[in-house]
């Protein structure tokens, strides 16, 4: 049974990842809010101290994904591992600044595809590499089935065609893990990903996204036309197993989607924080033995708002638990992704609105952490497709019964 409490052995990676955050990310959280586009040059000494802590085994504080294994090689009963570490890490470094942590180099998403379904001699082969993930399109929105980007054989080459929307880190990476189509007509069971690397002739970055936040993230525009990828370079098996699905790439939502809500809680939780601070400044006494009803209006929605917080924090603990302990969470990553989106835009826009003019003004993080969380409700599947996948899972129905 999954114990609650932040494991012991995990003290030292959360108090790293927490420095990392207070003395690295923090104070350069505005600076790169505003220089929208400029690479943070403080990030790449750090990165290397996060290849490290990932190297190490113990799991890095960043959002690269962890490879789970389909043999029992560990000991019997609980196993807190590497996906847990990776969350609370992931949570704490984006107490720090989200959009800094998704500009930290080789701790792309699309790590976390590789990590996924790779073989063993693709790991050693991307090891170190920076990758992005390019999976929406102009004309698919929230339905990863509905690629239309191909991938046609020839001889030992894949070509690539087609165009990506929306690719955090998609100009600063060395690659990007691509989702492409085998054959249009066999539907998602055709749907495989590709590792293309910068520099592919027929790969382009066509532009760079304004965004209303984690501006100090990149995100891109990419385009590939008769883009000649090796073999190789596909992410497991060739084959089309109709009977299967596209559960092989989807596999890598079930890493990704527990790190997108890690991602939720951290801004969140710093959100909560400041909150505290201005309202025990200002007299408002917050007292967790009365109910909320007799006390002050702002530290009953206080209390309400750090309820939810918690209600997040504990569905991506168990997410995260079970990958470590080789059970199915597709489910429950989905449920942690729903909650931790939607709580982190609620608590944040209500922290601005608990602080007033204060709350508004650039004098504070909370407008900013305001606008950061929008993205984390919307990428690696919105509120709407988590709803809509839970719903399934809970009711047993498949993608075509319910819609």
């Amino acid at each position: 049974m999954i114990n609650l409490e932040t494991p012991k052995k995990a003290g030292a990676l959360i108090n790293q990842a927490y420095q990392a955050a207070a003395e690295v990310f923090r104070p350069i959280s505005r600076k790169y809010d505003r220089a929208e586009h400029t690479y943070p040059s403080e990030l790449d000494m750090f990165a290397a101290l996060l290849d490290g802590l990932n190297s190490s085994g113990e799991g890095g504080a960043g959002a690269a994904g962890v490879r789970r294994s389909g043999k029992d090689d560990g000991p019997k009963g609980n196993r807190n591992g590497a996906n847990l570490n990776v969350v609370l890490g992931t949570i704490e470094m984006c107490w720090g600044d989200v959009g800094l942590l998704l500009s930290m180099p080789r701790q792309g998403l699309g790590n976390a595809a590789i990590g996924s379904v790779a073989t063993d001699e693709q790991l050693e082969r991307f090891k170190g590499l920076w990758a992005a993930m390019a999976i929406t399109e102009p004309g698919c929105g929230s339905d990863s089935a509905a690629i239309t980007t191909t991938a046609t054989q020839d001889g030992d080459d894949y070509i690539l065609n087609g165009e990506k929307i929306f690719v955090t880190s998609g100009q600063r990476a060395d690659a990007v893990v691509v989702w492409a189509t085998l054959d249009r007509t066999k539907g998602r069971a055709a749907i495989k990903s590709f590792v293309v690397e910068k520099g592919t002739p027929g790969f382009e970055v066509v532009r760079v996204e304004h965004k209303l936040g984690i501006r100090a993230s990149d995100t891109a525009v990419l385009r590939f036309e008769n883009c000649r990828v090796p073999r190789e370079n596909l992410l497991g098996t060739p084959e089309i197993d109709t009977a299967k699905g596209f559960a092989g790439v989807m596999q890598t939502f079930d890493n990704t989607r527990p790190l997108v809500a890690a991602m939720a809680i951290g801004v969140a939780r710093a959100a909560l924080d400041e909150t505290r601070r201005i309202l025990t400044e200002a007299g408002v006494g917050i007292d967790y033995d009365r109910p909320a009803l007799t006390q002050h209006a702002a530290a009953a929605t206080f209390l309400q708002l750090e309820a939810d917080y918690e209600a997040a924090y504990l569905l991506t603990l168990e997410s995260a638990w079970m990958a470590d302990n080789r059970q199915p969470n597709s489910l429950q990553a989905s449920m942690a992704k729903a909650k931790a989106g939607r709580t982190v835009v609620e608590v944040t826009l209500k922290c601005v609105e608990l602080a007033g003019s204060y709350g508004y003004t650039e004098e504070s993080l909370l407008e900013k952490w305001s606008r950061d969380a929008k993205i984390l409700d919307i990428f690696e599947g919105t509120q709407q497709i988590q709803q809509l996948i839970v719903a399934r899972r809970v009711l047993g129905k498949t993608s075509a019964q319910l819609k």
